[in-house]
């Protein structure tokens, strides 16, 4: 008896471990904003959307690391990352194209 307990206590932990794992993948959001040079810690490009966020992108190609570029872009919020630039929400890049 007491092994089946033991077991369902171990079922129920790893249960809850894979669920609030796979509640940091975010849903795919879609945004417009502004590329902007942030010269901290060495610099870097992000992204300040039209509702104000920053957001600091994993995988901004090079010909949109243009300060000043305006975007429309789909991404993913990265929850489980951290960054040294300590500047915005950590986002990986889905979609992107230039606004004229």
């Amino acid at each position: 008896m007491k092994h089946i307990i033991k077991n369902i206590i171990i079922i129920a932990i790893l249960s809850s471990v894979a669920i609030s794992c796979s509640s940091l993948e975010s849903e795919v959001r879609f945004t417009t904003g502004t590329v902007k040079y942030i010269s901290l810690e060495g610099g870097f490009y992000g992204i300040i959307t039209d509702d104000n966020k920053n957001l600091d992108p994993l995988n901004l190609s090079k010909e949109f690391q243009v300060d000043g570029k305006r975007i429309s872009f789909k991404y993913v919020e990265k929850k489980d990352m951290a960054s040294f630039h300590m500047w915005g929400t950590i986002v990986e890049i889905i979609e992107i194209k230039e606004l004229k």
